[in-house]
């Protein structure tokens, strides 16, 4: 039997598990199974490793796909460039490091993309925002980071007015605010300038519509939240683990 896994925490609710243990049922694959390692600490991972030697692959989530690195024997180019990792690989023991959310971003985010989408706002600055501010380079997007703390490389959101958003008029959220059970939860941004030409991708997937984008459809703008992206980085990932 081989193992695969989430490893992230909390992890109160899993795409993953669940759509991978419906792929192995509608797949008729019977030598493998998925399980979640809601870890409290990164460290936590070296007995995980130890208790489960079956363990072939892993999908890393919130809060840890940049304090994983360390822990790879070797990744990707792409990984070692955006510094961090949500696809691991386990051979002989050793972990290798890959990076499948930058995919499934880029492949879910062209089909709206418009010429007036030249910049973007990229509301958080974990492992997520690594993976989407790489496919916005290789797009010729340019980006702003923005965190609730502006720091070198990032503003802060009081610092979003009504000039930003006109001249940034895509938006990602790669935040956990507004994700299941926080549903009240939303990036604090100034809702009303947004316009019909603003584009509005929440990573979240639960609930489908997060009061993020519920407010950017009222605004006018087009929508869309995370789950054709998480559909492509586990597809992925799947290939990763059976090269």
């Amino acid at each position: 039997m081989r193992r695969f896994g989430l490893l992230g925490f909390p992890l109160t609710h899993s795409f993953s598990q669940g759509y991978f243990t419906e792929k192995f049922q509608r797949e008729n694959i019977t030598d493998a199974g998925y399980e979640n390692f809601s870890l409290e600490r990164i460290e936590l991972l070296h007995d995980v490793l130890k208790n489960y030697p079956d363990l072939a692959g892993l999908n890393v989530t919130i809060p840890y796909k940049k304090q994983v690195l360390p822990f790879l024997a070797d990744a990707t180019e792409t990984v070692k460039e955006m510094g961090a990792c949500n696809c691991i690989k386990i051979t002989d023991g050793k972990l290798y490091g890959y990076n499948t959310d930058t995919t499934g971003f880029r492949s879910s985010l062209v089909p709206f993309l418009k010429p007036s989408h030249t910049r973007a706002l990229i509301l958080g600055t974990g492992g997520a925002s690594a993976a989407v501010a790489f496919v916005l380079r290789q797009l010729g997007i340019g980006y702003l980071f923005v965190s609730r703390r502006p720091y070198e490389d990032a503003i802060s959101y009081e610092m979003i007015d009504e000039t930003i958003l006109d001249s940034h008029q895509l938006i990602i959220n790669t935040t956990p605010l507004g994700m299941y059970p926080n549903v009240d939860a939303c990036p604090p941004l100034p809702y009303h300038y947004l316009t019909a030409g603003h584009h509005l991708y929440d990573l979240t997937y639960n609930p489908p519509e997060t009061l993020f984008l519920k407010q950017g459809r009222e605004a006018g703008a087009t929508i869309q939240n995370g789950r054709e992206m998480l559909v492509l980085q586990a597809e992925e990932s799947w290939e990763i683990w059976n090269s």
